[in-house]
C-alpha cells in the first residue's frame, strides 16, 4: 500500500508537537523548515490534522500549531485518515463485468472475492494503525533514536516554540 508524502509529513509534524510545552505552539513554516518541505504544501496537512482534531491552529503572534488532545490518544489511523481521508485503498471496480462475454447480472449476484479479500487486508492494516499511538513513537524515539537526533529534535522543539501569552502578560 502507497501513501501519500503527506502522511509521513503529518506524522513527523505530530510527533515533534508532542515536546511543546503546556499552550506553546511552533508555527507551521518552522516544521516546514525542519522537515525541507514547502510551507504551502505542509499547511494543507496542517490544515487537515486540524480539521480532524489531532492539531490545534492558534492565531496570532504567538500562533502555531499544537497538539489538540494527548499524544496517547492520537494513533496512526487517526493521522492517516486525516491526511488520506477514510476511503479504503482498495475500490473495486467489477470490472469482471467488463470483458466480451456478457453474462446475465445474477452470474454476479455474489460479492467479488477479490474485493472481499482486498477489504480484509485493509481491515487488517487499519486494525494496526489504529493499535500505533503517537506517544509510543516518540517515547521509542526518545529511547532508541541516535542521541544526536534526538538533540536535534529536542533543540529544534526549544528553538521554534512560542509560549501562550495572556492578554494580560502583553
Amino acid at each position: 500500500m502507497k501513501l501519500s508524502e503527506g502522511v509521513e509529513a503529518a506524522i513527523h509534524c505530530a510527533a515533534t508537537l508532542v515536546s511543546v510545552e503546556g499552550e506553546g505552539t511552533i508555527p507551521g513554516a518552522a516544521l516546514a523548515e525542519q522537515f525541507g518541505l514547502s510551507p504551502s504544501y505542509l499547511l494543507k496537512h496542517l490544515n487537515a490534522l486540524t480539521a480532524a482534531g489531532i492539531l490545534e491552529s492558534v492565531p496570532g503572534p504567538y500562533g502555531g500549531y499544537r497538539l489538540a488532545r494527548p499524544a496517547d490518544r492520537i494513533s496512526l489511523l487517526d493521522i492517516v485518515l486525516a491526511v488520506e481521508g477514510p476511503e479504503p485503498a482498495f475500490r473495486c471496480g467489477e470490472i469482471r463485468q467488463n470483458g466480451p462475454v456478457k453474462l446475465d447480472a445474477s452470474a454476479y449476484a455474489k460479492p467479488c472475492g477479490i474485493n472481499a479479500a482486498m477489504l480484509r487486508a485493509e481491515k487488517a492494516y487499519r486494525a494496526a494503525l489504529a493499535a500505533e499511538r503517537l506517544s509510543d513513537i516518540v517515547h521509542n524515539f526518545k529511547t532508541e533514536a541516535d542521541p544526536r537526533s534526538v538533540a536535534a529534535g529536542c533543540a529544534f522543539v526549544e528553538r521554534h516554540q512560542r509560549p501562550q501569552k495572556s492578554p494580560k502578560q502583553k
